[in-house]
This record gives structure tokens, sequence and C-alpha cells, in this order.
């Protein structure tokens, strides 16, 4: 087995002897930039949502107002309202929201989704445009995650009779964008910003100025969207997760039902890898709207019918994703020295392309662009990694680009497939210069050292106060060398992970090391490893015992 040596990155590097888990858990804050006693109270005891400014969320209140004032009059003179969303999971989360809030105070108000290979992202005039040829009283369009850099359709879309007021917190990109307001910040994601707004009309139209039960749909939109959990984030999803496992709502219900999740035990990991990937789906391969459906649904016996179609959707988009990934690195074997990898072929499936960029990503740890080949347009989705903020550099290729956006990690774009190869070429040398051999090292970043002995489930309860876990607040990992192997069993269903009895100054701990079978049989020989890992609370048969989730290991010999 070729084991080289991991590039671990220890943030505390003092003496970690004998520290209790009030230490441990001030360092861990430290590591994380939260020093002073203000952060930490605000970190550990984030602020409720409804208690958070707009100023401190850095949206313009007079814009809000601005809004709310047009609201008022299409209220009063009967109009109608299209909420027009984004097909990924923030932006369908947001649009129910928002949906939801206009339609009990009385409005006139539909949701719409585009369908992402007909419409694509974004406003589409031409679909506003049948929009308004069936409703002849649409007179206001209000955006969620999405607009931003939309100058071109909203000119259009004003010409038809149409104000739009644009919520989104994608990047803006210099240009003037003509709509009735805008309410963006990039500081929380889309859905939250529609949160904000809908407390904002709510505090305006209603006796009641508390927006209540919404909080639930901006958890899942949030973490789908892989927005750092610190700040205002962090906020909305503590509360909104708290909301997320009390949920009424029949849909989310029959989804974690269909997934076989517990309300009561959902976090960060399953609504990232579990109940977003399922909303994500439907607009990945057929229409979001059902997706919509079933958050919003009343009806127990709809919201079944519903999560069992989400349910086969997604497997259906894992396979596909699987086959984009394995021609992927079957056309990477002949060149890896680009340091981004950019694919395009006419078979890769416009709906997953993202997914593949990112799986890409996870195995190569360079840049990954993935592009749908069309014959005169071609679709491309890009992932990063850190040190490289990949709008930032499509941005200067605008040029030869239809049209593009996103954030410094994930990104998409349109451009005619005549300009692919000079897209390309232009790409990998102006990234090339940016890409040093530092930013492409993969890292494992750990907090500190620990000893067995200091550990604790009373340790593992004060970590958990740190939660929730996520991008910008990374799960704590931990560092221990020199630790004794007693037991190495494979497990599992196909054999790929390592069950360990671990032994240190005369502790003993479980641990587990998933996809790690590799390192079997050179167990069998080294007996003494180093290892990083997170250290969680297993239960089983009512009793609590501490397990190490091991993340990397190094053979002690091999230093």
């Amino acid at each position: 087995m070729d084991n080289k040596k991991a590039n671990w990155e220890i943030i505390y590097k003092k003496d970690t002897d004998s520290l209790n888990p009030e230490k441990i858990v001030d360092t861990l804050l430290n590591n994380r930039g939260i020093s002073s006693l203000t952060q930490k109270k605000e970190f550990l005891n984030p602020a409720h949502p409804q208690n958070i400014s707009l100023v401190k969320l850095k949206i313009d209140t007079k814009e809000v107002l601005k809004a709310i004032k047009r609201l008022k009059t299409c209220f009063k003179n009967k109009e109608k309202i299209i909420i027009y969303g984004d097909y990924d999971a923030d932006g369908i989360d947001g649009t129910g929201i928002l949906w939801e809030t206009l339609y009990s105070l009385g409005f006139d108000v539909l949701p719409y989704i585009p369908e992402r290979f007909s419409e694509g992202y974004g406003i589409n005039y031409e679909s506003v445009k049948i929009l308004k040829n069936k409703h002849s009283n649409l007179t206001l369009l209000i955006t969620v995650d999405n607009g931003i850099v939309a100058q071109k359709e909203i000119e259009k879309i004003n010409k038809l009779g149409i104000d739009v007021i644009v919520t989104d917190h994608h990047e803006k990109n210099g240009e003037k964008l003509n709509s009735y307001s805008v309410i963006h910040t990039t500081l929380i994601s889309g859905s939250a910003i529609a949160w904000v707004f809908s407390r904002e009309i709510q505090k305006s139209l209603s006796k009641n100025k508390e927006l209540k039960n919404k909080l639930d749909l901006v958890s899942i939109g949030t973490i789908a969207d892989q927005v750092p959990l610190i700040g205002a984030d962090r906020s909305f999803v503590k509360w909104g997760l708290t909301e997320l496992n009390e949920t009424k709502r029949p849909g989310l219900i029959s989804l974690f039902k269909e997934a076989g999740l517990m309300i009561g035990d959902i976090g960060t990991y399953e609504v990232g890898y579990i109940i977003a990937p399922r909303i994500n789906a439907m607009g990945r391969i057929e229409h979001a709207i059902d997706s919509l459906r079933l958050l919003c649904t009343k009806s127990k016996e709809r919201s079944l019918e519903l999560a069992n179609t989400l349910g086969t959707i997604n497997l259906k988009r894992q396979k596909i994703v699987d086959e984009v990934v394995a021609h992927a690195k079957k056309t990477l074997e002949k060149d890896d020295s680009k340091k981004v990898l950019i694919l395009s072929d006419k078979n890769y499936h416009e709906g997953v392309i993202g997914l593949a960029a990112s799986k890409l990503v996870e195995e190569f740890y360079k840049p990954a662009i993935v592009i749908s080949k069309g014959k005169n347009i071609s679709k491309a989705s890009a992932r990063s990694i850190y040190g490289f903020n990949i709008i930032k550099a499509i941005r200067k290729l605008d040029n030869l680009l239809e049209n593009g956006g996103g954030h410094p990690m994930a990104a998409g774009f349109s451009i005619l497939t005549k300009n692919l190869k000079k897209f390309e070429t232009e790409f990998q040398k102006l990234s090339s210069k940016l890409l040093t051999k530092e930013i492409l090292s993969k890292k494992i970043k750990i907090d500190m050292a620990l000893n067995f002995k200091d550990m604790s489930i009373d340790l593992i309860d004060k970590i958990s106060i740190l939660e929730p876990f996520g991008m910008g607040n990374f799960n704590p990992v931990f560092l221990t060398r020199n630790v004794l192997v007693k037991d190495a069993r494979l497990v599992g269903r196909d054999k790929k992970h390592l069950r360990l009895l671990l032994e240190k100054d005369s502790t003993v701990i479980d641990g587990i090391a998933f996809n790690k079978a590799d390192y079997y049989f050179d167990l069998e020989k080294n007996k003494v490893i180093d290892i990083a890992y997170y250290i969680e609370k297993n239960i089983w048969d009512g009793r609590e015992k501490i397990q190490l989730k091991i993340k990397d290991i190094i053979f002690s010999n091999q230093h």
C-alpha cells in the first residue's frame, strides 16, 4: 500500500498534557478565531434570527421598506405576484418560505420554479412572458436565490409592465440592476434572505409580528448551499435544526421516513448528505416543482407519494453521477499534469455535472470544471479548493461566456461550444499562475493533540455546544501519536471499513475508520500508528461509550 505521509496541519501546537474539558473547548474556540468573551458568548449562544437586525446582516433597510410598500399596493389593487425561485434546495426552500408568508396574508401569489434544461438558471424572459400572457394582472416578480446578475432580463421584463424585486445572496457583477428593489447580502443563504424579507413583511402587514414555523426550511437551504456556518448563518442553522426536529410539515416527516431518519436525531450531516440531495435530485433530473410541493403540502397522503418520488429520483441521480465520474476519471488517467480538471462530453448529464465536479475535487484535490457539451451551447459547473476563488477566475474570461455566476467555491456558466477549446487554454493559463503548490496541497486541519486519558463523555458533551458543525466551523479533529493497535477487523457489507481496538497509556478505546480497508494488512506488520480523528459518543444497548472516528492514519515508523 502507498502510505504517503499525510499533510497534517496542527493549529494548537503547545503541550497538551492533562487538559480539562473546559480548557479543550476554549482551545477549540480560539482555533476558530473566537477569542474575546463577547465573541465566545455570541458563538455559544447564537441570537434567534427573529432578533438579528437588517443592519447586522448588511441588508439595505430602504430597499426592504420600498419592497414592502410595493407589496401593499399589490394587495390593495389585487395584483398578481410570482415568486420566481431556483431549482436547488436553497432556492426551493426560500421560495416555499416567501410563498407561504404572502399566501397566508391573503396575497394573490404563485410560486414558480424554472425547469433546468429548457429555462436554465435565473430569470428567463420568455418564461415570464408566458406567465404574463397567462395572468394579465401579473405586475410583480420576486426572485429568490437569483437575479443579482440578471440586468438584461430585468430590463426586458420591466417593459412587460412587471416590477422586479430581487432577493439574492450571490456575488454582484458590478453592473447596475434596474430592478424595483434589491434585497441582497452575501452574509447568509438565499433561503435565509427569503426568511428575513418574510419577517419584515410579517412585522409590517400582520398583527402577529413573529414569523413562525419556517426556520426548518432555512436550515435545509443553508446547509445544502454549503455556506460557512458562522455568524448569522450559524444562528439560522442552530435554531432551524431545533425547528426541523420538531417539524409538523407532512412532507418533511414523510421524507424523513423514506430516508430512514428519526425526528430528533437530525443534524447537519443528515441534512447535507441525506435530505438535501433528495430535494435537489428533482431539479437535476426532472422538475423541481415536486420538491416544493413536498415542502408545502398539508396532505399526509400526498406527502408520502411525493417523498417516494424524491427517493426514487435520487437513486437515479446517484447512478448517473457515478457514470459521469467513472468516464471523467478514465479521461483524466491520460493526462493528470494540468492544475485544473476541465472535462467536456456530449453525454454528460447537465443536471449532475456539479456533483461530478465535486467528486473529482474530492478525489484529486484540484479545481474541476465539468461541461455538458451541446451542439451550439454548452453548460458548465465548477467546484474549487480552498485558496482559489473560482468565480473570480471564470469572470476574467467573461468575453468567452454567455452567462455565469456563483461563489468562490462553486460556479456555473454557459458557453458557445465553439469557444470551449479557447476557454480551456486561457483558463489553464491564468489559473496555473494562481494555483501554487501550497494551495494544491491537501491538508488535514487538526485542532490539537489529545491524550486518551483526557477523553470522557463529559468532554464530548462540552464539545457538542460548538455545534452545528459545517463549513467555517469544522467538526473538531484531534491527534494522538504512537497508539497501539490491539485488534483490527474488517467490517461493513463490502468489508471496506476498519474496526479498531486502540491503546495509549493503559487506556483502551474503540475506533472506526471508514473506507480504510487498505490499511488492514499493513497493520499486521506495523502495530503502532498516529491517528487524526473525531471523538464521538457511541450508544449501544443504553450504554454510552467513547468512540474515535478515524480520519487519517500514519504508521509511526514512517515519519
